[in-house]
């Protein structure tokens, strides 16, 4: 079963919108395995946002992520990473479908609601980044069977 990272960014967490994130991707299928509010520090940012490092966005980032609380969690099933990246719509709200969550919240891309892992590489690093292995649960919920075959 494939697992992949989400983090509900701080201007949904500001906009009362974690619920309805949530919902959207439990929806699709998808079974949260780890979740916590936290605050994100900038040690962590940089190592999150690496690959940006040197780019002129990448100060404006950190500041973002780390500007009040967000929401992380885990999700599992079977392709997490592609019917979660299809339901978070694309990185740019003006470019995403109506329908997805950000084409439905979002208005910038320097506040677009969401972050989800893109690879299985950085799914395992991003999980490894915000939790533990002992902070994920695995378990089987009534309808998997239904919903993931």
């Amino acid at each position: 079963m494939e697992r992949t990272l989400i983090i509900v960014k701080p201007d949904a967490v500001q906009r009362g919108l974690v619920g309805e994130v949530l919902r959207r991707l439990e929806q699709r299928g998808l079974r949260f395995v780890g979740l916590k509010l936290m605050k994100v520090d900038r040690e962590v940012a940089e190592r999150h946002y690496a690959e940006h490092r040197g780019k002129p966005f990448y100060e404006d980032l950190l500041a973002f992520i780390t500007s009040g609380p967000v929401v992380v969690g885990v999700v599992e099933g079977p392709r997490a990473i592609e019917i979660t990246r299809k339901t978070m719509g694309k990185t740019d709200p003006a470019q995403a479908e109506p329908g997805t969550i950000r084409g439905d919240l979002a208005l910038t891309i320097g506040q677009n609601v969401i972050h989800g892992s893109d690879s299985p590489e950085k799914a395992s690093y991003e999980i490894g980044l915000f939790f533990r292995e002992d902070e994920l649960v695995s378990y089987e919920r009534a309808i998997d069977r239904w919903i993931m075959g």
